[in-house]
């Protein structure tokens, strides 16, 4: 049953002001609804993203129990000697690195030498094994995606690739640019240079049957591609040398597309749509989307917050994330009524560019019920809010 709030007519902040003083945040809400209704631990990408989110609400907390839940999840897939069970030597797919920051971070609190063990031998499997472009690029999963780069790998390899960089050989400047190489070919092939948004990949070869005869860009832009793209943006900047020159272009990118994102906002719903490039928002087919709103609402707050983006219309970043997050809470957070925890609704199951990557295939991919894909960065949308509000004295 969806979760119906008398205080609809409320600006986003007092709602989220109101719902967090009569009962719990939602940053937390949505962190302890999902741990009860069951994650499995495995190393794959979307329980690795979900890991994130609960560090974030951790680092926002200090709870020792979201703490204890991370360190029992990563411990079930690791072997006492650091070694990542059921791994498979011959499976490079840059999906499997994402779990790497998770780990790192667990280190940085508890540096037991089982971790070290396994950030080594991911950060090897990244940059030694992990087959590249002509250009360097990382393939998005060799072999079934040769020469291709989505930018759904920038968030799965680059945060961890940066912090792992900035811990253990922050001097090595030739794996610091290595990191902008795969921001800047994603740049160069998928950037829509009229309307700053991004497309969902390439492919070098331009052998796919979607790739554009130039560019090698597939024809659409799918609104859970570029989030992973934006929050691998703020994410990296966290980590990455301010005195290095991919800096400043890290920071062009972000705002590139801030300003894209805020342009292609629907008035309406203060949500964004599935597929983002014209003709297709408001087409029929097209939906208003949950996860990349959630990603967009992290990614534009978080920019915020730490002073990664900039200009006048920074304020005008907050306003977007409001209206967006006010959306969120009322259309895709569901509360269930016999044990108040809460359920997360309106994520695509999946995107990919098996096929043609036309509109049709992206509108025709089953929506799913507490997808840890838009769940999460719901959490992380949230953790973001909150800090937001608190910033602003609401």
């Amino acid at each position: 049953m969806r979760l119906i709030n008398p205080l609809i007519l409320l600006t986003p902040l007092a709602l989220l002001h109101h719902v967090s003083a009569a009962a719990q945040l939602y940053s937390t809400w949505m962190a302890d609804s999902m741990i009860a209704h069951g994650v499995t631990a495995t190393r794959w990408y979307d329980v690795a993203t979900f890991h994130r989110s609960i560090e974030m609400v951790y680092n926002a907390t200090s709870s020792p129990t979201y703490l204890k839940y991370l360190i029992s999840q990563i411990d079930a897939i690791l072997h006492t000697n650091g070694s990542i069970k059921d791994w498979d030597l011959t499976d490079h797919q840059l999906d499997n690195i994402r779990v790497g920051a998770v780990i790192l971070n667990l280190y940085t609190l508890n540096p037991l030498p089982k971790y070290k063990t396994a950030l080594d031998f991911l950060h090897d499997q990244l940059v030694n094994k992990q087959k590249r472009t002509p250009s360097g690029g990382y393939w998005h999963k060799d072999p079934k995606y040769p020469n291709q780069m989505w930018l759904d790998g920038l968030y799965m390899a680059e945060p961890f690739s940066a912090a792992y960089t900035s811990l253990f050989e922050a001097k090595n400047t030739s794996a610091w640019d290595n990191i902008i190489l795969q921001f800047d070919l994603v740049e160069k092939h998928c950037r829509n240079q009229t309307t700053g948004m991004l497309y969902h990949g390439y492919d070098e070869s331009l052998k796919a049957v979607w790739a554009d005869p130039k560019t090698g860009a597939s024809p659409r832009v799918w609104d859970r591609a570029q989030g992973w793209y934006l929050m691998a943006l703020v994410d990296v900047l966290d980590w990455f040398p301010t005195g290095h020159p991919g800096y400043a272009k890290l920071r062009g990118y972000l705002d590139t597309l801030a300003k894209a994102l805020k342009t292609a906002q629907d008035v309406k719903s203060g949500g964004w749509w599935l597929v983002m490039d014209a003709p297709y928002p408001g087409m029929e087919g097209n939906y208003i989307e949950s996860s990349g709103t959630a990603m967009y609402t992290y990614g534009l707050l978080k920019g915020v917050r730490k002073g990664y983006l900039s200009g006048d219309v920074v304020e005008g970043y907050g306003k977007v994330a409001e209206r967006a997050y006010g959306l969120m809470t009322e259309r895709f957070v569901a509360r269930n009524g016999t044990n108040g925890t809460l359920n997360w609704e309106g994520t695509v199951r999946v995107g990919s560019l098996d096929g043609n990557g036309d509109f049709k295939y992206y509108t025709t991919v089953p929506i799913v019920e507490n997808s840890l894909l838009g769940l999460s960065p719901f959490v992380m949308a949230s953790v973001e809010m909150e800090a937001y509000i608190k910033a602003k004295g609401v």
